[in-house]
């Protein structure tokens, strides 16, 4: 097995449960870790073989489009597409942050993260 990360993928997004958050937007930071068999390429040298990047990061960017009112939903959504998309994928970790949240305080971001493996059978 083997690990495949894109990491902060920055994105200008409409998430939030204030109606101001969906109207004015925010900046985000997005990390995305997933797991794999990755021998066939390591050998084979075939972008075919593996699981590709810029795939990972067109997931990420789409789904961050779609305004959603919690960072669970949305990174929820990134999960889906990719273990939909991506049958060499068995294990995925991502990562959402708003960046300087509305929360009345001296906050850099906050971050939710969601892990899943792929479900027996499913494909």
């Amino acid at each position: 097995m083997g690990i495949i990360k894109v990491e902060n993928i920055r994105v200008y997004a409409y998430h939030g449960c204030l109606k101001e958050e969906t109207k004015i937007g925010s900046d985000y930071k997005v990390d995305l870790k997933v797991t794999a068999d990755l021998q066939k390429s390591a050998s084979s040298d075939q972008l075919a073989d593996t699981v590709d990047y810029v795939f990972l990061n067109r997931v990420v960017v789409e789904e961050m489009a779609k305004p959603s009112a919690l960072l669970e939903h949305v990174a929820k959504r990134i999960l889906n597409r990719i273990f939909k998309e991506d049958q060499l994928i068995t294990v995925a970790t991502v990562a959402v942050s708003k960046i300087n949240p509305p929360i009345g305080g001296d906050v850099q971001m906050v971050t939710i993260e969601l892990t899943e493996k792929r479900k027996v059978g499913t494909k």
